[in-house]
């Protein structure tokens, strides 16, 4: 499955082939995010567009950058993440939104992943539990950097992945609120520091295909600082976390040239 129409080379379900992309990837869930992010590159032009994964390619520092779109959830990104790396893709960074978890995390604030909790199905399918969803350090250092040159609040710590939303913001209703509020409490006791989707399973797809992966988020809001009646605003312009993330590859670039 790995050539799509009659051994062309496109990849079955991104709709791409070798020399479309570049070594490094940002990877957005929201298919209208990724001509926000491809407008802070040079000459950026759509390459594809199939099902949820829209694809377009521009430059940075005289490199190859691909944005491409993953849809919501782990079993989208992994496949986003294999046609890719099929591609020539070896460096990606997932673009989202979370919910904060940990009080000090608001809405507003840059979340920036070195790990993830696998509470979700697909990495299950690459990896035995035991091992772990872990971000590229070179990846988290640029994030880091990017996100204290351009001034904005940041954390970086431990995300927690899940396959339902609505598990999340309505656990009671569900016949397992038993299961999914417990494991909530661990999540706050150990100090995990948000909520997302896809971390966990680009990790440890990641890790399998040999590739560098990290993860930024913006944060829309934190319900547990809603319970806490701490002051939790509920925002929704993403540019920082796409900001945070273009420069970061911008930094790696300059380090691999390094």
């Amino acid at each position: 499955m790995s050539d799509y129409m009659n051994g062309t080379g496109i990849q079955y379900h991104l709709h791409i082939k070798k020399g479309d992309v570049g070594r490094y990837a940002i990877l957005p869930g929201d298919p209208k995010r990724v001509p926000l992010i491809a407008k802070y590159l040079d000459d950026p032009r759509e390459i594809a567009d199939s099902r949820e994964f829209v694809t377009y390619t521009g430059s940075l520092e005289g490199e190859m950058v691909t944005v491409t779109s993953t849809g919501i959830g782990g079993p989208s990104a992994s496949i986003a993440m294999e046609e890719l790396h099929r591609c020539g893709t070896d460096t990606f960074i997932r673009m989202g939104t979370c919910g904060g978890i940990a009080l000090p995390v608001k809405g507003g604030d840059v979340v920036i992943a070195t790990g993830a909790v696998r509470n979700e199905g697909t990495s299950r399918e690459y990896a035995p539990i035991e091992f772990p969803a872990v971000a590229d350090f070179n990846v988290v250092q640029a994030l880091k950097t990017a996100a204290a040159a351009l001034g904005y609040s940041h954390h970086l710590g431990i995300v927690q992945c899940k396959d339902s939303f609505y598990g999340q913001h309505d656990p009671d209703v569900m016949p397992v609120s038993y299961e999914l509020l417990s494991k909530w409490e661990a999540w706050k006791r150990l100090g995990v520091l948000a909520s997302e989707m896809e971390s966990a399973a680009l990790f440890t797809v990641a890790s399998y295909l040999g590739a560098r992966c990290g993860s930024v988020f913006f944060v829309v809001g934190n319900q547990e600082r809603e319970k806490a009646g701490l002051e939790n605003p509920i925002l929704h312009d993403t540019d920082a976390a796409i900001r945070v993330a273009v420069e970061g590859v911008r930094n790696l670039i300059r380090s691999d040239r390094s």
